[in-house]
């Protein structure tokens, strides 16, 4: 009978090869295949959790499976069911083939396979067929070569790595991940039972496609598992209720594109570590769909979450969904898009006016119509709301008082420092200008996210990484202590959007010219999160503003990271905390030395007393004439609101004491002039 010539070759082979040495030789010089066979690419988080797997050239999923990453009772059973010698043989269970021969002799047809794991690893590796006996007996003779060269460890991993588990999975972590949506550290006995028949016939026992076939094979299983003892009878009274897998689930594909990136930048490698947390970046990636489903169709979003002290980049998303089947062109990755910055650059001009002795945060600073040169630089709002101090210039993020202190600090030496804090940015003319400071450059959401995570740690930088084994250098400091203290200071008395807790997150929000990006950029004592919304292609999308649609998402990602915020700290002992009249008299005031500055068209204008003037105090007040703009004024005294509703043009303000003294008159369109005395 031809089809158990197999069994009988076999018995005559090892009655002939005992005590030959010709039989040693035959198996030494049997060539091997090739062992390594390629294997999915993977990128995992900091904690190991996978985040993301990509398919083998030809279309495999392919997961590398290691029996210390198997459940131990999966192992057993398998053993005990498809070769319960394989820890003894030395690749052929010469008593499993007896006994198969004698069952087949006696049925007339073959009743068990006589093949251990080692055959089929052997079979898996060349892609053989088991029908001919010619290919059963290269699966004997490779099974022998394979015991010769590999340890058992090494031969179990690669069954648990090349089984076929239906369509395109191979390995028992591709199965668990597709069948069970997790890794096969932990299966239940029905589970195990399962993916033990599965690859004994895996197109016609998948659960997706012939359920009755899968639960059948299973059972059978269970059944011959009870008989041998290798489980009990409770146990197979709960495998009988778990129902089979109804479809095949989708791979992992969290922070889709920096597993792009990290994986094209080291193809020969097929696992990447990453210092992403998988839970959070999982919470963002939905935030991200659940903000984008209210929105235009074509806006997207990015997020990056930062540990400033660390440099570790925990979350990146890159886009409200991976996918180029809609309008939001979610294959492109937004973190690392160049676009304008819009506001979100005045903390740091700031920061430098401080460490210069500019300015101070209580330092009084102009906000009306300038020029320099050609360039007249207007406010978001159109309106002007003269002298007030720095930390309110900055909290109500006014264009004017900005401008004059970066022509006072040089574009360039600004540029240079966002260099130095690790940002890379880009200038459309090549030249750093005034316009830089409003979002006149080109700079990513990581780049912003690297600069702020400077002020955040006091103004050391610190170089954001995304891959475990990194090692960032240290870097000179760019800000002092006291000036990146005071930024976040003033920052962090930021009112925050409607709805959200009043926590004294030091943050700011930035609109580009033209509503084409909207920004919030975040941080406390320990991290540092980036939003970036608007179209990819950079088309304007009017009414959209940082402070509206990306701020609160700033804020639910920090209450998404942690329940409360890290203190910032202390000022640092050498900061000084003083009013404006306790200021060193250069303090005080700050005007700049290019500036020329106008009264606005048709905006009101102080016809008495002249500018410069001195007067005498009086008990009746000081008379303020007033011609042109529109009514009715408001009037600042130093800074303070003095008077508002003001339907005349002529008006006595309370004497506002000896010394220097700044009235400034804004009228109800909001242009504005201002004048300074002394008063005796």
């Amino acid at each position: 009978m031809r089809r158990y010539g197999l069994f009988i070759s076999v018995a005559l082979l090892f009655a002939f090869a005992a005590g030959h040495d010709a039989f040693d030789r035959w198996v030494d010089k049997t060539e091997l295949p090739a062992i390594a066979a390629e294997t999915s690419a993977e990128v995992r988080d900091r904690h190991g959790q996978l985040l993301r797997a990509y398919t083998t050239k030809d279309g495999i999923w392919r997961l590398g499976a290691s029996p210390n990453q198997v459940d131990p009772e999966f192992i057993k059973l398998l053993i005990a069911y498809e070769d319960k010698r394989f820890w003894s043989h030395q690749g052929v269970d010469t008593l499993a083939m007896a006994r198969a021969f004698g069952q087949a002799v006696w049925n007339g047809r073959a009743v068990s396979g006589g093949s251990t794991l080692t055959m089929q690893v052997a079979r898996l590796l060349e892609n053989s067929g088991t029908g001919r006996w010619q290919g059963k007996l290269r699966q004997i003779r490779l099974a022998l070569a394979l015991e010769r060269s590999l340890s058992k460890d090494r031969i179990l991993e690669l069954y648990l790595t090349h089984a076929p588990y239906g369509g395109n999975l191979e390995g028992i972590r591709a199965a668990t991940l597709a069948w069970y949506q997790k890794e096969p550290a932990r299966l239940t006995t029905a589970q195990a039972a399962f993916l033990i028949a599965l690859p004994q016939s895996p197109e016609t026992r998948r659960p997706d496609r012939n359920p009755e076939a899968a639960i059948a094979a299973r059972d059978r299983v269970l059944a011959r598992l009870l008989k041998q003892a290798y489980i009990g009878i409770d146990a197979i009274a709960g495998a009988g209720t778990e129902a089979v897998p109804a479809r095949k689930a989708a791979f992992p594909k969290l922070t889709a594109h920096l597993s792009d990136r990290v994986t094209r930048s080291a193809p020969e490698r097929t696992r990447h570590h990453l210092t992403i947390d998988g839970s959070l970046q999982g919470k963002l990636e939905a935030l991200a769909t659940h903000t984008m489903s209210s929105k235009q169709a074509q806006l997207s979003i990015a997020i990056l979450v930062a540990n400033h002290q660390s440099g570790e980049i925990l979350a990146s998303v890159g886009s409200a969904g991976y996918s180029n089947n809609d309008h939001r062109e979610g294959f492109v990755d937004m973190t690392q898009a160049v676009r304008s910055p819009g506001s979100t650059l005045k903390p740091l001009v700031y920061a430098m006016g401080f460490d210069d002795g500019l300015v101070h945060a209580e330092t009084m600073i102009d906000d009306r119509p300038v020029r320099f040169g050609t360039y007249a630089p207007q406010n978001f709002d159109g309106v002007f709301r003269g002298e007030l101090r720095v930390a309110e210039a900055l909290r109500l993020s006014l264009n004017i008082p900005v401008v004059l202190l970066a022509d006072q600090i040089g574009p360039s030496r600004i540029m240079a420092a966002m260099r130095k804090s690790g940002a890379q940015p880009r200038l459309p003319s090549g030249k750093a200008g005034l316009a830089m400071t409003l979002g006149g450059i080109g700079i990513t959401l990581e780049d912003l996210v690297q600069l702020y995570a400077m002020q955040a740690r006091g103004g050391v930088p610190v170089e954001l990484f995304s891959q475990i084994e990194a090692k960032p250098q240290p870097q000179p400091r760019v800000l002092s202590r006291s000036a990146a203290w005071q930024i976040g200071h003033i920052l962090g008395g930021m009112p925050p959007p409607a709805g959200m807790p009043r926590n004294r997150l030091a943050y700011k929000t930035g609109t580009s010219y033209g509503h084409r990006d909207a920004w919030a950029v975040g941080y406390d004592g320990t991290h540092v999160i980036g939003v970036w919304l608007g179209r990819p292609d950079g088309t304007p999308v009017p009414g959209a503003f940082g402070g509206d649609i990306a701020a609160p998402v700033l804020f639910e990602a920090f209450q998404l990271l942690k329940p409360r915020l890290d203190p910032l700290g202390p000022p640092p002992p050498e900061t000084l905390l003083v009013n404006t009249a306790a200021l060193p008299k250069p303090l005080q005031r700050f005007r700049g030395r290019n500036a020329v500055f106008t009264s606005a068209a048709d905006g009101p204008e102080v016809t008495f007393p002249p500018d410069g003037a001195r007067l005498s105090s009086a008990r009746e007040g000081i008379t303020v004439k007033v011609r042109n703009g529109t009514l009715p004024y408001s009037i600042l005294s130093n800074g303070r609101l003095a008077v508002t509703g003001v339907h005349h043009r002529e008006v006595v303000l309370p004497d506002p004491g000896k010394g220097a003294s700044t009235f400034t008159i804004i009228d109800a369109s909001g242009k504005s002039d201002r004048i300074s005395v002394w008063i005796d």
